[in-house]
Order: structure tokens, then C-alpha cells, then sequence
């Protein structure tokens, strides 16, 4: 059945999932569908708590659970305490969504308008920050026995197109 998922391969019901950068876009969407299954979800947000808030009351209009964790992946504190709420809140942890992302809109033909400063943040969110993620959630998963962990990247890791030299790289690392 290419293209299509079966309804059987989808059931989340009472999985636990952290899913990074969820206030809005590509994670909001993730954390709702998991939501739809039944999953219980940590909605997690850097700077956009109204958009997060209303991600978590989706979640919960739909049939699922959620709880808010404010953090930034690039901080592995942060990083820790999002996989310190889904277990305080839920005593597990069954999957992990890398989805938090930053860019900095910059021509790729223009060097100087990329700064070595927005250079490394975006590498610290893109590529150190779902790192940090897969480490703090690795003990509980290896602890059940189980889990999945999806890290979501873009077409420009393969065209090297998109919105900065930077986020091409760090979405093809």
C-alpha cells in the first residue's frame, strides 16, 4: 500500500512522545495527529507560549493528553528537564520528535550576511540541540526496552537551498 499508513500502524494510545518545537507549523501538526491516537504529548516552546497553550488544548480537544515545558533545546538543562516532565508527568517516555528548528534568512551568495554568532546558534538548535534530546531521553528508553526517536530535517539538507547556508548544513548533519 505505498503512500498509504493503515490505521493500524497509527494507535498511540497512552504513548508518551516529547515532541520539540511544537508551539506551531510542522511540530503543532505532529503533536495533534499523535494526540488524535491517543498519545499523551510534552508541547514544548521557546518563545511562543499563546501558540503552545493553544497546541496543548488542541491535543486534549482531540482526545489525547499534554502538558507545557518551556525550552530551549540548544541548553541541555533544558533539554534534560523537557525528559524530567513527561516522566514526573506521565512515568515514561515512548518516543521523541526532533522537530525544533532556527534559521536566519541570509544569501547563500552573500557570506556577510550570515553572522558567525547566527552560524553557531543555528547549528546549537538544529544539530547540538536534537542531540541533547536523544541523550536525555536514551536512559528511559533503553530502561523500557523500547522507544522511537524521529528526527525531522528538510529538503534543503538536499538541495543546499532554503533560507541560509547554515540551516542547509545543519539540517544535512
Amino acid at each position: 500500500m505505498p503512500g498509504i499508513i493503515r490505521e493500524a500502524m497509527v494507535k498511540l494510545d497512552g504513548s508518551v512522545i516529547i515532541v520539540t518545537g511544537s508551539s506551531n507549523g510542522l511540530g503543532a501538526a505532529t503533536a495533534r495527529v499523535a494526540a488524535s491516537k491517543g498519545a499523551r504529548v510534552v508541547i514544548n516552546y521557546t518563545k511562543s507560549e499563546t501558540d503552545a497553550k493553544e497546541t496543548v488544548q488542541a491535543c486534549k480537544d482531540l482526545g489525547g493528553d499534554a502538558v507545557l515545558c518551556q525550552g530551549n533545546v540548544a541548553e541541555d538543562a533544558d533539554c534534560r528537564r523537557m525528559a524530567s516532565v513527561a516522566l514526573e508527568q506521565w512515568g515514561r517516555i515512548d518516543g521523541l520528535v526532533n522537530n525544533a528548528g532556527s534559521s536566519v534568512f541570509a544569501s547563500a551568495t552573500d557570506l556577510e550576511s550570515l553572522s558567525g554568532e547566527d552560524f553557531l546558534n543555528i547549528y546549537a538548535v538544529n544539530v547540538v540541540g536534537a542531540y541533547q534530546m536523544i541523550r536525555a531521553v536514551t536512559p528511559t528508553l533503553r530502561a523500557q526496552g523500547a522507544g522511537s526517536i524521529v528526527n525531522v530535517s528538510s529538503i534543503s539538507a538536499i538541495t543546499g537551498g532554503g533560507s541560509s547556508i547554515a540551516y542547509a548544513a545543519s539540517k544535512s548533519a
